[in-house]
């Protein structure tokens, strides 16, 4: 497989596998630093995989002076763990953290199937176990015109793909998020298509920088957050980034999605950030990094366009909201 060009990340700021695995029974057996006491005393209490329900899992303050390759620093925990899209739960932000605080993300298994010559279903812990958990720092842009830079652990989904030996016949990829109305609340809205349902082309689920993310901040995935898995495609707007993934299908045709289905006027399959393509009800040409005040101008393909902009060559941008 030819290695794609994406940013590389520094082998510093890359978490050891043996260091991500072992972090909860180093914190237990040492105690926990102070910085990370103050840092996750100010944020959701999260359910870990080997935790019992309410002990909040320590994150680490020294991410926190990090910055994208861009040179913008991370949000803060508070911002990135207080601030969601997640209409399963509500369709209020600043409400999806208290609703999800219960929210049961571990045991978590994900089924990946369709055409495939090895489907197989896998355990969350055994995907941490078996892949080798990166930090990367990736924009999320959202088409309601926020932003925010987030230090999120994870993999690359080509790994898990690479696995189930995907058939020739395979060009997209369906990703299908758990059903849970009892759990999160927004479910139980009849305006939605649920489950929530996405798809990316298979080109774009190979490409390095899509990631299944199992944590951030240096500690595990809230439950606001997406937890116990989630997709991260950091070229593309957030209503792409689908969460509590349990299953992922490969198919020969391209795939309904959430927003398509309900509002295909206003949201396309690709969903690629393009600043000069603006949606039907507001501009995409600036947005709000959260926690600042000043708008900063958008930036084509969220500023990817050097990793990503050959797989779109030649498709017509200008008059279509994609």
């Amino acid at each position: 497989m030819t290695k794609p060009n994406y940013p590389q990340i520094p082998s510093s700021e890359i978490t050891p596998k043996e260091a991500y695995l072992s972090r909860r029974d180093f914190i237990k057996a040492a105690g926990v630093i102070a910085g990370s006491v103050a840092l996750a005393a100010c944020a959701p209490q999260t359910v870990g995989s080997n935790e019992p329900r309410g002990e909040a899992t320590p994150v680490d303050p020294t991410i926190a002076a990090k910055t994208d390759e861009l040179g913008d620093p991370v949000n803060s925990y508070d911002d990135i763990t207080n601030y969601n899209n997640y209409y399963e739960f509500t369709t209020v932000k600043e409400g999806v953290a208290p609703l999800a605080a219960d929210f049961p993300t571990s045991p978590w298994d994900v089924q990946v199937y369709g055409l495939v010559n090895n489907p197989r279903t896998y355990s969350v812990d055994d995907l941490i176990k078996k892949y080798q958990p990166e930090e990367r720092i990736y924009r999320l842009r959202c088409v309601e015109a926020w932003s925010m830079v987030i230090p999120w652990v994870g993999f690359p989904l080509w790994k898990l793909l690479k696995d189930v030996e995907p058939a020739s016949e395979a060009k997209y990829v369906r990703l299908e998020t758990i059903f849970n109305p009892k759990e999160m609340p927004g479910q139980k809205n009849p305006l939605y298509p649920w489950p929530y349902q996405e798809g990316l082309r298979m080109d774009e689920a190979m490409n390095d920088l899509t990631l299944l993310a199992t944590g951030l901040y240096g500690g595990e995935l809230p439950p606001q957050n997406g937890g116990g898995i989630r997709l991260v495609v950091p070229w593309k707007y957030g209503f792409k980034s689908i969460k509590a993934v349990i299953k992922i299908e490969l198919v020969a045709d391209e795939p309904a999605t959430m927003w398509s289905t309900i509002a295909p006027d206003e949201y396309g399959f690709y969903a690629n950030v393009n600043p000069n393509v603006d949606h039907p009800r507001w501009s995409q040409a600036t947005e709000r990094r959260i926690g600042e005040f000043q708008r900063r101008e958008t930036l084509m393909y969220n500023g990817y366009g050097e990793q990503v902009g050959l797989l779109y060559a030649g498709m017509d941008w200008e008059n279509v909201f994609r």
